[in-house]
């Protein structure tokens, strides 16, 4: 098991945003939690990339305890989040952005240059547009550059919290391709998404969170068959 949650509970001052939530990530496994916003989606995310700390309960990540651990020392070993809203540092270039993704790696030059060639493989455009100050791309582009940094932290888990948002159609399914590849690199994900079709089609296993709890989990396919599910996040 890659991830273990266990009876998690993260407060906002006195309002509880989740409730006991507890969730295994097995290894190389793509995971998605769906649900509205509120739901306590990116709470979860950032609780367990050390952003947030717990109130109660446990996060191991493969065998070692981090809830308590600062987000510097979870992303050395091997967690790195794609934020909703791409938190880029618009006034650098695509190539200082992606650089600054390897910054807690201690491997050599050549290494952090096979990091930045990976990254490109996955996203040409990006090399098309290594000089060219992250502020100035599309909002696709943008997005495919805080996949690639994060990328350059060599994450054994990646989490992505909404990677869907805002985008085009079009660009949706190039995203979803991406994460696809990513996957069947031995790279492990927690998805986080309000697009339910996006989620369904990617997953191997989807918990759906109302209120800060996982009320419903299961496979896509086991999911797909419960009518309140299909109502509520198929539209069917």
């Amino acid at each position: 098991m890659v991830l273990r949650i266990e009876d998690i509970r993260v407060h906002y001052g006195v309002a509880e945003a989740l409730h006991g939530l507890s969730l295994n990530i097995p290894k190389g496994t793509v995971v998605s939690v769906i649900g509205s916003n509120g739901a306590g989606k990116s709470t979860l995310l950032r609780t367990i990339v050390g952003l947030n700390t717990p109130s109660s309960g446990e996060i191991w990540f493969q065998d070692e305890r981090i809830d308590r651990m600062q987000a510097h020392s979870v992303v050395k070993l091997g967690v790195a989040l794609v934020p909703e809203g791409r938190k880029l540092f618009p006034f650098m270039t695509v190539l200082e952005n992606l650089r600054l993704g390897a910054y807690v790696r201690i491997d050599s030059r050549e290494e952090i240059r096979k990091g930045l060639e990976i990254v490109f493989h996955h996203f040409p455009r990006l090399k098309e547009r290594k000089k060219q100050k992250a502020g100035t791309l599309s909002g696709g582009e943008q997005q495919m550059l805080t996949i690639g940094r994060a990328l350059m932290a060599k994450p054994v888990l990646l989490l992505m919290d909404e990677p869907s948002l805002g985008l085009a159609p079009l660009l949706v399914r190039e995203i979803a391709k991406v994460i696809s590849d990513i996957n069947k690199k031995d790279i492990t994900i927690l998805l986080a998404e309000q697009n339910s079709f996006i989620a369904f089609e990617l997953a191997d296993r989807i918990h759906i969170l109302e209120n800060g709890k996982n009320i419903v989990e299961g496979t896509p396919g086991e999911l797909v068959k419960n009518e309140d599910v299909k109502r509520a996040y198929l539209g069917r």
